[in-house]
């Protein structure tokens, strides 16, 4: 089997024109493991096979079709994230790795998270979070603002796989933690990290006009946009208050929470701020995501913006897939099912396990298959493989 694996993995890398050394840094495991796994002397385990799958864009099962699958990694995972926050309040044992590395775990953490790869939080997440906490526990003085921002960076991360894999209670519980910490913080750029976070809360609820009113009272009590990362806090705030706004049917704000956020963004390169992606093209997207939140009259904006633009590779994976996953829906509502199901192939090309996961896109899927109007070979494949049969 492990021949038949490297075989793919080869087959996939020459496809998209990556060397041995372009695939190992991207999967973020060894260039000694890729060369052993073409070569058929080596078998990836599932999180080395999950990286490999997520830097080639494709689901693991297409490299290996025994494979079980993220979502049963996720899912055993979950009572460990749960216990890794039961009693965060509470002093915990000390933490098993030193700060150096915890800070550079959280930062490839947050990278994993950026990119969709939830198998590999799963697998690292409760650790990793039970780390932090126990150092926020233990800092004091000027260690406390930096112990609060890892806190909160390590539960969002975590949060990413609790979020996408349905688990809103233990989400919403994450997101207390990060309000949590946060409160041990100064730093009102991370407060309003953490606002931008919550939304979450409301989205999955379906409270939109609440979460409205919350994220305007967090936007009183937001940061001064006098820094790069202040501004793209501000911005990333009204950005994610314009898509709630839009999904309460209030077209007024959203678009004035929207120009709000372009302004700022206009300000900075578009980047990684306190680990949200902000800047001009993320303001596209966005642009999007409120049209198709809004409906009706706003698809065709939506449409405009896809039809001249796509976001490249200074976006993260996960958010790309997401630009395409609303697109689809645009173009599905527009009587479009063809280009709405090439638009979910696209996504999956970008971010395989976020859309694998995404309650719209396996609706879509649904919906184009009864309409028949793609390729019905294709078509039957991609709904068997976002489980929408």
């Amino acid at each position: 089997m492990a021949e038949h694996i490297g075989q793919r993995i080869a087959a996939r890398r020459r496809a998209r024109r990556m060397t041995q050394a372009d695939l190992a840094r991207e999967a973020h495991v060894s260039l000694p493991m890729i060369k052993g796994c073409e070569r058929g002397v080596r078998s990836p385990g599932p999180s080395t096979l999950e990286g490999i799958a997520a830097a080639l864009g494709v689901d693991a099962s297409r490299l290996d079709p025994a494979y079980v699958g993220t979502g049963r990694r996720v899912h055993a995972a979950l009572p460990s994230i749960s216990a890794a926050i039961a009693g965060y309040e509470l002093t915990p044992d000390a933490a098993g790795r030193p700060l150096d590395q915890l800070r550079n775990d959280i930062a490839t953490a947050v990278r994993f998270r950026l990119a969709a790869r939830y198998g590999l939080i799963a697998a690292q997440g409760p650790t990793l979070l039970g780390d932090a906490l126990a150092y926020l526990h233990s800092a004091s003085g000027s260690q406390t603002e930096e112990a609060a921002s890892l806190v909160v960076a390590a539960a969002r991360t975590v949060d990413a796989v609790a979020y996408k894999f349905g688990a809103h209670d233990l989400s919403a519980r994450l997101i207390d933690v990060m309000r949590w910490a946060a409160g041990h913080s100064e730093d009102p750029d991370l407060r309003a990290c953490v606002a931008y976070v919550r939304a979450e809360t409301f989205l999955a609820a379906r409270a939109h006009r609440v979460g409205h009113l919350a994220l305007e009272r967090a936007l009183d009590a937001g940061p001064t946009p006098n820094t790069e990362r202040s501004t793209a806090a501000l911005g990333s705030l009204h950005m994610r208050t314009a898509v709630v706004a839009a999904r309460a049917g209030d077209a007024d704000a959203a678009y004035d929470h929207l120009n709000e956020a372009r302004t700022l963004a206009l300000r900075l390169p578009e980047g990684i701020y306190l680990g949200t992606s902000f800047g001009p093209s993320s303001i596209r997207i966005h642009e999007v995501a409120v049209s198709v939140s809004l409906g009706n009259d706003h698809i065709g904006r939506a449409l405009d913006v896809a039809r001249e633009w796509s976001p490249d590779q200074e976006i993260p994976a996960e958010r790309r897939s997401g630009f395409w996953i609303e697109v689809a829906r645009a173009q599905l509502w527009s009587g479009n099912p063809d280009k709405a199901f090439g638009c979910l192939e696209e996504a999956r090309t970008h971010a395989p396990q976020h859309v694998r996961e995404h309650p719209w896109a396996r609706e879509d899927i649904r919906t184009i298959r009864r309409l028949k109007r793609s390729d019905a070979g294709s078509l039957t494949s991609y709904a068997e493989w976002i489980g929408a049969v």
